[in-house]
């Protein structure tokens, strides 16, 4: 470079316009940082440990005794992974709370929605690992299952107390109403036979319905689809993987039915003045937690005129209880056990 070529770069560097253009070059490259390992994330999630048993020809307690090992590995990896994801929940914490970066806020607010994303892959390995029918007809000792759902809900508080950090701030909508909300994300995906579930988790109580207020307050949703006979083992093997193809996820029998984790206010005369200890009663009222159906009415679901679609600007609902809980909010992967329970009973009684 000339030293004339370079009195011009300073000249640049110095002026108004070019500090801008440093301090933008600079943010960017640190955005950059922040998103790098989000890219691959998502792969590395899902990479199954090095030395994993692929056969095994041998009688079936020798097969046992290989498919425990390698489950433990397998949990050891899984384990690191969740406290990378944890690890990164806090940067993104510390990075807003304590200004430890000269990102813009806004653009490190779009990091989240982009990070609970990547979160997906892990949760469905988890979910997938531990729920499915293929699992549970393993020879696996239980408690590896319950690490495995411990990791999940683990990294849900941790993911859902970030979302609310943003919020607070005023960086993050939770109104579901709003297009760019993040009001809920996704927390895994399994199957049940030939019911397949995906959970999501609501950051807040929000009402079961955008415009009407029905006292009934949502806390998860589960989209349950219910699959063809004939591709359930290949379901299976796929969700395994952490993924399956688009056109498989066309061939579902029927749509796509709701649940909800909610709660409501009820009157309760015996309810102290005070409240108990433990805040699930206010006054005299109490809350009350159940397991519900999503039970469309308008438009009917049923008609096929078109027109009932059209002019229906919001559709409605009514919440079909099918599971009371009692006051005491679930976790949301006990809320997920008690909905599988629940759909199992029903498909063995069909």
């Amino acid at each position: 470079m000339t030293d004339i070529e370079v009195q011009v770069e300073l000249q640049l560097e110095n002026s108004p316009s070019g500090v801008q253009a440093v301090e933008s070059r600079q943010q960017e490259e640190e955005k950059s940082e922040l998103d790098e390992p989000l890219l691959f994330l998502a792969d590395v999630a899902l990479a199954p440990p090095r030395g994993e048993d692929t056969a095994c020809s041998c009688d079936c307690e020798a097969c046992s005794c290989l498919e425990v090992r390698g489950m433990e590995r397998s949990l050891q990896s899984m384990q690191l992974q969740l406290q990378f994801f944890m690890s990164k929940a806090d940067d993104l914490h510390d990075c807003l709370v304590n200004g430890q970066s000269h990102l813009e806020r806004d653009a490190l607010a779009a990091v989240v929605p982009s990070f609970l994303y990547t979160c997906q892959p892990y949760f469905n390995h988890l979910e997938t690992t531990a729920r499915s029918s293929m699992s549970q007809n393993s020879h696996l000792p239980s408690d590896m299952y319950t690490k495995l759902l411990d990791f999940s809900q683990q990294l849900c508080d941790r993911l859902e107390q970030l979302v609310l950090t943003y919020a607070s701030h005023s960086l993050l909508c939770l109104d579901e109403t709003e297009p760019n909300s993040v009001s809920h994300f996704c927390i895994g995906q399994s199957q049940l036979g030939r019911l397949r579930l995906t959970a999501f988790r609501y950051c807040k109580p929000t009402p079961f319905l955008a415009r009407v207020d029905v006292g009934l307050y949502k806390r998860m949703r589960w989209n349950v689809e219910r699959l063809r006979d004939e591709q359930q083992h290949q379901e299976q093997a796929d969700g395994e993987q952490g993924g399956e193809s688009d056109d498989r996820r066309a061939e579902t029998v029927g749509g796509t039915e709701y649940y909800f984790l909610c709660y409501e206010d009820i009157p309760n005369a015996h309810a102290g003045a005070q409240g108990d200890s433990q805040g699930v009663s206010h006054g005299n009222v109490v809350r009350m937690w159940s397991i519900g159906q999503w039970v469309q009415v308008n438009p009917d679901p049923e008609t096929e005129d078109i027109y009932n679609w059209i002019m229906c600007e919001v559709t409605q609902a009514s919440y079909h209880k099918l599971l009371f809980l009692g006051s005491e909010e679930p976790s949301s992967c006990s809320a997920t056990d008690y909905l599988q329970q629940l759909l199992l009973s029903h498909q063995t009684a069909e």
